[in-house]
């Protein structure tokens, strides 16, 4: 009976703990998604001035600066081609990401899961703040990682108890 009893209220801290941190997701991708826009904004404000060159020199081509820069037999000079590539480089991925990260917070998670930077996420985390979303979509999260944990749980609960009876014959 006491056995039974504190299952029943495990399974119910489970299912509301889960649903508590399930409803944080929503504002966690948000965090993720601005620190995505603000590394963005940065490459573009830092890739500004060579397109003003690129503008004046060769004919609005960043491309046809960039293998300027890497024909160049001083070192420093093709450093710099290298550098301003790996910029525009940055600048394409992040724009894909904040592009992808645009629609509903499911579409944010199917590509977020697969797609994250761990070096996003580890400063997201640092910063965030949990929140829950009170919208429809924040909720839907909520109670989808919530039931997920709590049917997971319950199916361990069932594994450990079988296994339990079957030592006990």
């Amino acid at each position: 009976m006491a056995m039974t009893f504190l299952g029943g209220i495990a399974d119910r801290i489970v299912l509301l703990g889960g649903t508590l941190a399930g409803g944080c997701v929503p504002g966690f991708v948000a965090q993720y998604r601005q620190r995505v826009g603000g590394r963005l904004d940065q490459v573009l404000a830092d890739l500004a001035p060579f397109r003003e060159i690129a503008n004046r020199f060769h004919n609005g081509s960043l491309d046809d600066l960039i293998k300027y820069h890497l024909a160049s037999k001083d070192p420093t000079f093709y450093a710099e081609g290298a550098a301003l590539q790996a910029m525009v480089q940055s600048e394409q991925s992040l724009r894909h990401t904040y592009e992808s990260l645009q629609g509903g917070i499911w579409q944010q998670l199917a590509y977020l899961i697969p797609n994250h930077d761990p070096e996003i996420v580890r400063a997201a985390w640092g910063d965030y703040i949990p929140s829950i979303t009170l919208d429809f979509q924040g909720l839907s999260v909520a109670l989808v990682i919530g039931v997920s944990l709590w049917v997971l749980f319950l199916g361990l609960e069932w594994v450990v108890v079988k296994a339990g009876r079957a030592v006990v014959r």
